[in-house]
């Protein structure tokens, strides 16, 4: 276990490392004559701003956060309170006992500090108010149970493959198995084995993925023999049967709930970054159509004047990544010479060879432009076709100029997630040294087709 410890210490680190990293930009960026003098810019993205410092704030306390969720009548509630070892959430006969989502601490073997979510049925009214408050718990959770209660409905269903597209680990919990016989109880546990099996975006249940119990029993009636030959009937309740989901659990926990921990931070920060680049850009995109025509221009003017092959073409790279750059001052994004070398390089290789080809074209006509003003001076008709070559170079740095800066807006758009600390590149590091054992070697699997 010291090796998955260690493990989990280091992805938690690398996780609050890219957290740090981040808020240290933008709380930068907070007080920088940009966002200062621009109210507007600075309202837009104080609650992403806020979510970062709250998800940062999760990491320190070290508290993993477990939602259960599913239709009502399925015993929710029940679940929770057998493993916590005590009837502190109310349950009862009717539907909708639960209307909000409610949280309770919980530390199994004094070791791990969990906080267990109680939610109202998926299916109750008030729909969507209730999607959404379903939404903001999944997006807070590290750790999905799902509850059911028998064969699965078509609600539950389409409800089960919305969370398990939320990138999140789920362990589904078939509870009430009291009331099934051996037999019909086999066959249901091997339903629930095959769901999304004919889903392309998901895969079978793993058997360590489906945990059966019976949280809150119901009462069975005990012949009672006395000493004295009578005999009695009584209503007696048996205990719940939720061994194996707190061993489950557990052993998630113990395994790998700090690296889920991290995990879910870094998804959070991700999408959290992305929505301040994405307001920002929304927010600069007439000053970023003036910065990219002007560099356009001045591209194309030191590339025609130019009359030295080679040097010409540098020039030009060298004003393709100014203009990254500038473009990032804009918007007030973090980006370094090396960060915005990768964004062109990308942006290069990415381009169906179209950018390639005009490096390739700009390159000949270059050489021909050079030849022509070294001979310019024997023969002055050479001067009409230098000024052609320029022309005709200066044409293709200037659409290759523009075609650089609109690409590197929808790059840009990513915020700060790129780089060693950049949160999609610490997941991505994350995901790949997860083992074949875990609940997040799993995950993974689900990540990779979004990815």
């Amino acid at each position: 276990m010291s090796v998955y410890r260690n493990l989990q210490e280091t992805h938690l680190n690398r996780a609050r490392a890219s957290l740090r990293q981040a808020l240290s930009w933008y709380g930068y960026l907070r007080k920088s004559e940009q966002l200062s003098s621009n109210p507007e810019l600075l309202g837009l993205v104080k609650p992403e701003l806020e979510a970062l410092r709250a998800t940062l704030n999760k990491l320190d306390s070290n508290v993993i956060r477990i939602a259960v969720f599913g239709l009502v009548s399925r015993g929710k509630s029940a679940v929770l309170n057998a493993l916590l070892g005590d009837k502190i959430l109310q349950t009862g006969p009717l539907n909708g006992v639960t209307q909000w989502p409610r949280s309770v601490r919980w530390q199994p073997g004094g070791k791990v500090l969990v906080e267990l979510i109680d939610t109202p049925g998926l299916d109750e009214i008030a729909g969507e108010s209730r999607a959404e408050m379903a939404r903001e718990v999944v997006h807070q959770a590290d750790l999905i149970l799902f509850v059911v209660s028998g064969d699965i409905t078509r609600t539950e269903y389409q409800a089960l493959l919305e969370l398990r597209q939320s990138q999140k680990p789920l362990i589904l919990v078939f509870n009430k198995i009291d009331l099934y016989p051996d037999t019909d109880r086999a066959v249901i546990y091997q339903n629930l084995q095959q769901l999304g099996a004919g889903n392309p975006q998901t895969k079978p249940l793993l058997p360590d993925e489906i945990v059966m119990v019976a949280a809150e029993p119901a009462a069975m009636e005990v012949r009672v023999e006395w000493a004295d030959g009578r005999v009695s009937y009584e209503w007696e309740t048996p205990p719940p049967q939720v061994d194996e989901l707190k061993e489950t659990v557990l052993n998630i926990l113990n395994r790998e709930g700090r690296s889920l921990l991290a995990l879910n931070a870094l998804i959070q920060a991700r999408d959290a970054e992305a929505a301040i680049a994405q307001k920002t850009i929304d927010l600069r995109e007439k000053e970023a159509e003036e910065i990219i025509w002007q560099f356009t221009k001045y591209k194309a003017l030191a590339v025609m004047l130019n009359p030295i092959a080679f040097l010409d073409i540098l020039g030009g790279t060298v004003a393709d990544l100014a203009l990254i750059r500038a473009l990032a001052r804009l918007y007030g994004l973090p980006m370094t010479s090396y960060e915005a070398g990768k964004i062109l390089k990308t942006i290069i290789f990415s381009s169906g060879g179209l950018l390639l080809g005009e490096l390739g074209s700009s390159f000949l006509l270059g050489l021909g432009k050079s030849t022509t003003a070294i001979t310019s001076g024997d023969n002055p008709s050479n001067i009409t076709a230098f000024a052609g070559s320029a022309i005709a170079q200066a044409g293709i740095a200037g659409y290759g100029a523009y075609s650089v800066g609109k690409a590197a807006q929808v790059y840009l758009e990513k915020g700060c997630t790129w780089g060693q600390l950049g949160a999609s590149s610490v997941i991505q590091k994350i995901l790949s040294q997860v083992d074949k054992n875990t609940i997040m070697y799993r995950l993974r699997q689900e990540l990779n087709i979004k990815y």
